[in-house]
């Protein structure tokens, strides 16, 4: 028996002993990339093989978005054809999606499948989702390091930018967790559009950069109507004053102007706060009178903008090309089109002084694969997409920025913005001036933190002003008490309360759920040391029953 039980013990502590190197060497997300044609010296440091070259032919596929522009499509599709002229080793297929979302839902879909694409278009909201996976996506610095391939590198086969020649604020968005995940591709960010004809015919001058007030007040004088029932201000039946695209940026960057909570970078979900609360009243009354809406409400701003049925409208930079009497994309017939002066200034301010907008746009991330020339192969296309050729093309097609220094200070690129209002559609003046007014203002934007859940917390920032304005349609009353239910309601919609919180600025990830081999372990180890205790208990007592007997 004595036997038996140290045998038992023996095998159940040296089975706790295997699951505590399980669980402690379990899945891993990447945290160094194998960089072909490198190896680490004694000290971790990266030595580059200046000879390497790429082996094999690959064929790289390439998930790009467009906005149903086929220009946008003939430059990616004209990029990856250049591009395989310099590596003719290195086929590119690109697959074209209008919509970021779809992008996501597929990328989530294919990480199950372990079939993600090589390289692709999204945001850094989503590839933080991304990165909840193992060895997913691939950290960019060792690669952007590289002084043969990197950024900038000796042996590129064209004219790449280095990593200074990159514009910081585009190229801090694209880090996660204290590492580079993502190159930026284009920048934007949102535009106010305004019908400058209007507002003077209200009585009122635009300056250069308006305050939320004015614009408020603005819509408001505008619901003045004749006797006939149309608006004044229009001779029109229909006016909606003031419409925004994206509520979720309405509500984010109203929050970052007055400096209220909104998250950390950590996860914590800080935007149910008495700021949010205020805000949401204040617009409500605005609502009411019919004076606001929104896109889930009013669909495009730039349609009812166009037919002289809207003063101000906000969407992004992106979007100039649709705005304006002589937009070449609007949407609607021609004998519906009010002429009128469009001007394109930043958003509505609460400080004129202080202003802050926020910065979108695409950025770009790489899948691992199990062949490191494979992710090196990709590697090399991304840093193709920065080089000024498709910069400066991508760019004209509307109202984005180059997110290189190289490609905004380019002959090519000033000339291009010098020639504004030459025509209606290569130069059109909306969009020339949507992206001056972006550049003239780079340094006042900013973005949210990001993490696993910022997608569902952006989602949420949105919801809470479309409440308000579906409530008013719905002549419901919008007080505290509905303020209140919609956090809740928000909040268990959105499963805010699930979002883990990470460790801090050194990106230590919560523990979150346990690994199966680390609850196995918990549930090993006590019943080990338990039956050892019982073993040593029994020896204990036979000892001393042997001792007795010795005695008598």
């Amino acid at each position: 028996m004595k036997n038996l039980y140290r045998t038992v013990a023996l095998i159940l502590f040296a089975c706790a002993l295997a699951l505590t190197f399980s669980a402690c060497h379990g899945h891993r997300k990447i945290e160094r990339l194998d960089v072909p044609g490198a190896t680490y010296d004694e000290n971790g440091e990266l030595l580059y093989d200046p000879d390497y070259e790429i082996k094999g032919e690959y064929e790289i596929t390439f998930w790009a978005k467009n906005d149903t522009n086929l220009v946008q499509r003939d430059i990616y599709l004209k990029a990856a054809e250049a591009f395989h002229e310099l590596y003719p080793n290195i086929t590119v297929h690109v697959k074209m999606y209008t919509d970021y979302g779809m992008i996501f839902r597929d990328v989530k879909t294919n990480i199950i499948t372990n079939t993600t694409p090589n390289l692709c278009i999204s945001y850094p909201d989503h590839i933080a989702t991304y990165l909840t996976g193992e060895n997913i996506v691939v950290p960019l610095d060792d690669l952007m390091n590289n002084p043969y391939y990197g950024l900038g590198g000796s042996k590129l086969k064209f004219d790449g930018p280095s990593f200074e020649e990159l514009v910081p604020q585009y190229i801090s968005e694209c880090v996660v967790n204290g590492a580079y995940y993502a190159l930026p591709f284009m920048r934007s960010t949102e535009a106010l559009y305004v019908n400058k004809t209007y507002v003077e015919r209200l009585g009122y001058t635009l300056p250069d950069m308006v305050t939320w007030d004015f614009v408020w007040e603005v819509s408001e004088a505008a619901l003045a109507k004749n006797d006939d029932g149309t608006y004044k201000v229009s001779g029109k039946n229909v006016l909606m004053p003031f419409i925004y695209k994206s509520s979720d940026n309405m509500m984010i960057q109203m929050l970052k102007q007055l400096g209220a909570d909104y998250s950390t970078d950590k996860g914590e979900v800080l935007i149910f706060n008495d700021t949010t609360r205020k805000l949401m009243l204040d617009i409500s009354p605005h609502a009411k009178n019919k004076a606001f809406s929104i896109f889930t409400v009013t669909s495009y701003p730039g349609n009812w903008f166009n037919a002289g049925e809207c003063i101000f409208a906000i969407d992004s930079t992106a979007g100039a090309t649709w705005m304006g009497s002589n937009s070449p994309l609007k949407e609607i017939p021609e004998e519906q089109v009010v002429e009128f002066e469009t001007v394109t200034l930043p958003i509505p301010q609460f400080d004129v002084n202080d202003p802050k907008m926020i910065s979108q746009g695409p950025s770009m991330c790489i899948f691992n694969k199990d062949d490191p020339d494979e992710v090196l192969a990709t590697w090399l296309f991304a840093q193709f997409l920065l080089t000024n050729e498709v910069q400066n093309a991508y760019s004209r097609t509307e109202g984005y920025v180059p997110v290189t220094f190289k490609a905004q200070q380019s002959e090519e690129y000033q000339n291009y913005l010098s020639r504004s209002g030459e025509d209606n559609d290569d130069y059109y003046y909306v969009k020339i001036d949507a992206a001056k007014m972006l550049l003239a203002n780079q340094q006042y934007t900013f973005i949210t933190p990001v993490f696993d859940g910022s997608a569902s917390l952006r989602e949420a920032a949105g919801q809470m002003i479309d409440e308000v304005v579906l409530a008013n349609n719905r002549k419901q009353t919008v007080d505290d008490e509905f303020v209140t239910s919609t956090f809740e309601r928000v909040s268990t919609l959105k499963k805010l309360d699930q979002i883990k919180v990470s460790g801090g600025k050194e990106g230590k990830q919560e523990l979150g759920k346990l690994p199966a081999a680390s609850v196995a372990l918990l549930i090993v180890l006590p019943v080990v040391w338990v039956i050892l205790g019982a073993f040593y208990l029994k020896e204990r007592l036979a000892e001393k029953k042997k001792q007795k007997e010795q005695n008598k």
